[in-house]
C-alpha cells in the first residue's frame, strides 16, 4: 500500500523507486541519496504533516517533502471534505507565489479538484496571499488554496487552505479536513486529470485582470485622507523592495494610483525569483533583508523603507530619524501601533469610529495596543497566535453584530486595515503606513518622531523574540520534551519578576499564582504556555506551527526607554536560561 505507515522509511523509499506511479525525475532524485540512510529517514519517516493551516516543508522527493504527490494527496483530502459537506458547486479559488514549484503545485491542486468535479478559479500568475482571500469571497467560492511558504528559506514551499469566509481554516473544519487528508493512505486513491480536458469541461477557469482592479478599488476605499496624500505625496520619498516576491506590481500600482510619485524600487530584488538570490532568508523581520534597500535609501535620501515578504502578507519598515540622520527599524508591533493610533484618532475626529468598534490582536503581540484602545474606548480582543484567528473574529462580528472590526495586527509584521480580506495584507499595510507618513509630513513630523510620541503617551513597551531551531525527527521530540519540562516545573519568577498568572492553553487552565485559583483560558486549545509577570511584563512559549522551532516571546513596559531596555535584557537572559535548563 502506498504510504502505509506500517512500513519503515527504507521500505517506503524502495517502494517509491519501484512503483510506476512515481515519475522518473522523482526516482532519479531518490537514487541520488541511495547511500545516505539519514537522508532517507528524514524524507520518509513520516508523511508531511497537514496541520491546521495546511502543508509546509522542504521541496523534494519523499513522503515528508513538498512535491506533486504530497500536494495531490492533500488536495484529494480537501476535495473529499468539500464533497462530504455538499459544497462542491461553489468551487475553489487558487493563487500561488514566486517560490520554486509554486505554479506546478497550484496546477496539480487544480487538476485534482477538477477530477473530483469541483470547479477551480485560478490566477494565471503569481499573486499576494491577501488577493486570494479577497478573490475567494468575490467569486463566492467554498474554499481557497494559496501555494506559498511565506517567509521561509528558499528550499521550502507550502500550501494554505481557506474557507468561504476568506480566512484560513479554523476549528472544527481544520481538524475535519486533516482527518480526510490522513485517511488517504494510498496514492492510488488520488484523482487527477488532463488540463485540456479540465478546461474543456469548464472545471479549470482562469481569473481575469478585473479581479486585480476590484482589489485595488477595495484598497483605495480604505484611505481616510486622500486630500492629504495629494498635498504631500510629492514630498515623501519611499524605497520599496518586494524581496523577489509577489508584492512588486500591486504595491507599486496602489501607491501610484494614490498619488505617491517618489517610489524607488530595489532593482536587484524587483523580479520574482524562487531562489531569492540577494537574501539568505526572504523575511522582512530579518534586518539583513534590508541591506540593498538601505543602500538605495541613502542614495535617494528616502523617508521610509518598506519590504514585503514573498507572498506579500508581511510588511517590514525602516524610517529616517531626522535628528540623527540614521534609518531606524520598526518591529511589527511598532508599525502596527502607528497604523492603529492613526486609524483610531482620525476616525474619531471624522465621526466614523464605531461605538462598538473592536481591535483584534494575538496573545504574543505587544501590549501597547491595550493602552491605546483604552484611551479611545475601543474593545481589544486577543486571540491565539496566527492571523486566521483574527480573520475568524471578523466572521463572528458579522454573525453576532456585537462588534464592528476596526483593525487587526500581530507582532510578526502582519496587519489588516478593512475587511476586504480575512488575512494579513501587506499591500494594504504599505498603503496605510504611507498615508500615516504623508499625514505626519503635512504636520512636519516623521514616523520616528510619532513613535517616540506614542511611547511618551502610552508607556515604553518593548518586545523581543528568542528562537531555538531543532530540525528533524529528533528536534521535534526535543521541542515536545522542552514544553513538558516547563509544564512540570512552572517558574515562580522570570528575570527577577514574579509570575502573577500562568496559562496553559493546551490544558485550558489559567492559574492565579497568588491564590491558586484555576479558571479556563477562554481560547481554543493550543500547545502554548503564557506567563503574566508583574509590572506589565510577560513571556509566552510556543512551538512554531510552520518551522522546526520553539519560540519565546517576551514583553515589558518601562517608565522610560532606558528602564524598558534594562527590563527586556534581564527578562531575555532569564528566558534563555529556561531554554538551557530544559
Amino acid at each position: 500500500m502506498k504510504g502505509d505507515k506500517r512500513m519503515d522509511a527504507r521500505s517506503i523509499y524502495e517502494f517509491w523507486l519501484a512503483d510506476s506511479y512515481f515519475d522518473e525525475d522523482t526516482k532519479a532524485e531518490l537514487r541520488g541519496i541511495a547511500g545516505d540512510d539519514r537522508e532517507i529517514e528524514e524524507r520518509f519517516y513520516r508523511d508531511l504533516e497537514f496541520g491546521t493551516g495546511g502543508l509546509r516543508g522542504i521541496i523534494g522527493a519523499g513522503t515528508n517533502r513538498m512535491n506533486i504527490y504530497t500536494v495531490r494527496k492533500a488536495t484529494q483530502g480537501l476535495a473529499n471534505y468539500i464533497i462530504r459537506e455538499q459544497a462542491q458547486e461553489k468551487g475553489v479559488a487558487i493563487a500561488f507565489d514566486s517560490r520554486n514549484m509554486s505554479p506546478e503545485f497550484a496546477d496539480e491542486a487544480a487538476l485534482c479538484l477538477a477530477a473530483n468535479g469541483i470547479r477551480v478559479h485560478i490566477f494565471p500568475s503569481l499573486r499576494p496571499t491577501p488577493m486570494l482571500s479577497f478573490a475567494l469571497r468575490e467569486l463566492g467560492c467554498t474554499a481557497g488554496i494559496v501555494v506559498t511558504a511565506s517567509h521561509n528559506p528558499p528550499e521550502y514551499n507550502g500550501y494554505k487552505v481557506y474557507w468561504e469566509d476568506g480566512a484560513q481554516i479554523t476549528a472544527p473544519k481544520d481538524k475535519e479536513i486533516i482527518s480526510e487528508v490522513n485517511a488517504i493512505t494510498d496514492y492510488a486513491m488520488v484523482k487527477t486529470m488532463d488540463k485540456e480536458a479540465a478546461v474543456a469541461a469548464g472545471l479549470y477557469q482562469v481569473i481575469g485582470e478585473e479581479m486585480d482592479d476590484r482589489y485595488m478599488e477595495a484598497l483605495k476605499k480604505l484611505v481616510l485622507h486622500p486630500e492629504i496624500i495629494r498635498e504631500t505625496a510629492g514630498e515623501l520619498k519611499i524605497v520599496y523592495t518586494p524581496l523577489h516576491g509577489t508584492g512588486n506590481l500591486p504595491v507599486r500600482r496602489v501607491l501610484r494610483e494614490l498619488g505617491f510619485v517618489n517610489v524607488y524600487v530595489v532593482k536587484e530584488q524587483e523580479l520574482p525569483d524562487g531562489n531569492f538570490p540577494t537574501v539568505s532568508y526572504p523575511n522582512p523581520e530579518d534586518k539583513n533583508a534590508f541591506a540593498l534597500a538601505l543602500k538605495l535609501a541613502e542614495e535617494v535620501d528616502a523617508d521610509v523603507i518598506l519590504a514585503t515578504d514573498p507572498d506579500a502578507d508581511r510588511l517590514g519598515v525602516y524610517a529616517k530619524d531626522t535628528e540623527t540622520g540614521e534609518y531606524v527599524s520598526f518591529t511589527g508591533n511598532m508599525s502596527g501601533m502607528l497604523i492603529l493610533e492613526y486609524q483610531l484618532a482620525q476616525r474619531k475626529a471624522m465621526g466614523t469610529l464605531p461605538k462598538n468598534g473592536a481591535v483584534v490582536t494575538t496573545i504574543v503581540s505587544g501590549k501597547m495596543a491595550r493602552a491605546i484602545t483604552d484611551a479611545y474606548q475601543v474593545e481589544l480582543i486577543e486571540t491565539l497566535t496566527g492571523f486566521k484567528y483574527i480573520g475568524e473574529q471578523i466572521k463572528f462580528f458579522e454573525q453576532n453584530h456585537e462588534h464592528e472590526y476596526v483593525f487587526g495586527y500581530e507582532e510578526s509584521y502582519g496587519c489588516l486595515v478593512g475587511t476586504h480580506a480575512r488575512d494579513k495584507d501587506a499591500v494594504a499595510a504599505v498603503m496605510a503606513l504611507c498615508e500615516v507618513a504623508a499625514y505626519l509630513k503635512s504636520r512636519e513630523m516623521t514616523l520616528c518622531g510619532k513613535m517616540q510620541e506614542l511611547f511618551k503617551t502610552y508607556g515604553y513597551y518593548k518586545e523581543d523574540l528568542c528562537t531555538v531551531t531543532l530540525k528533524g525527527q529528533d528536534g521535534a521530540k526535543q521541542i515536545a520534551a522542552m514544553m513538558e519540562h516547563i509544564r512540570g516545573d512552572v517558574p515562580v519568577d522570570i528575570g527577577g519578576l514574579k509570575v502573577t498568572q500562568f496559562r496553559d492553553y493546551r490544558d485550558d487552565v489559567k492559574l492565579d499564582m497568588a491564590g491558586g485559583r484555576r479558571t479556563p483560558t477562554g481560547l481554543p486549545k493550543s500547545d502554548v504556555l503564557y506567563f503574566e509577570l508583574e509590572t506589565d511584563a510577560w513571556c509566552c512559549i510556543r512551538p512554531s506551527g510552520t518551522e522546526p522551532k520553539i519560540k519565546f516571546y517576551i514583553g515589558v513596559r518601562g517608565a522610560d526607554e532606558e528602564e524598558a531596555d534594562t527590563k527586556l535584557q534581564m527578562l531575555t537572559e532569564s528566558v534563555k536560561e529556561i531554554d538551557r535548563r530544559c
